[in-house]
């Protein structure tokens, strides 16, 4: 397992410096393999494509740093652990910038979905108290979650992560007090 993994970082360091030089699109199995000194055999047993190579970094860089905060912070947290993987992305925003910018099958945009959506299915269970809330509520929170994400990162002047979660929790927040309010009085109206 360990020469599999040097096998993977390598190929993954190879695609990141090419990344830095062209465009994703043009990049080749081939050259990746050159910048490591690897065969294209090498490559295909730990990889479909240069998209699942995209994907394990952000698996093995991501996902296993989110883990390791899940682990360390208070469960009932939430906000500084989404900062602390906000803070992550944006560190490596360079890679993320370029890797969002990817279309198609596969796409890190796509993975990402994969990732976020039983996360968001499991908090809208607690939130509602239902274990089976639509598909069509748990599609709308993750598509407005990874839309966020990704217009955050691929901005320009992307802000610091502390002030883009700040923002979302305000909307997020402040919208559900007014849901609420909004309720409360129509419903004091219908009596």
């Amino acid at each position: 397992m360990a020469d599999s993994n040097i096998t993977k970082r390598a190929l993954a360091a190879a695609l990141r410096e090419l990344m830095e030089e062209m465009p994703f699109d043009k990049i080749q199995i081939a050259q990746i393999c050159e910048r490591c000194d690897m065969n294209r055999k090498s490559f295909y047993y730990h990889f479909k494509d240069k998209y699942d190579l995209v994907n394990w970094i952000f698996d093995t860089e991501f996902i296993s740093f989110s883990r390791d905060i899940a682990n360390y912070l208070p469960s009932d947290d939430r906000w500084e652990l989404i900062e602390r993987a906000c803070e992550h992305l944006y560190a490596d925003r360079a890679f993320y910038r370029k890797a969002l910018l990817i279309k198609g099958q596969n796409s890190l945009s796509d993975h990402l979905r994969e990732y976020l959506f039983p996360l968001i299915k499991i908090r809208i269970a607690q939130l509602l108290n239902d274990d089976a809330a639509s598909e069509f509520t748990i599609n709308f929170f993750t598509d407005a979650i990874l839309c966020a994400i990704e217009r955050w990162l691929l901005d320009k002047q992307c802000m610091p992560p502390e002030e883009f979660v700040s923002k979302i929790k305000q909307i997020i927040q402040g919208g559900a007090a007014a849901i609420y309010r909004e309720m409360n009085s129509a419903a004091s109206l219908d009596k």
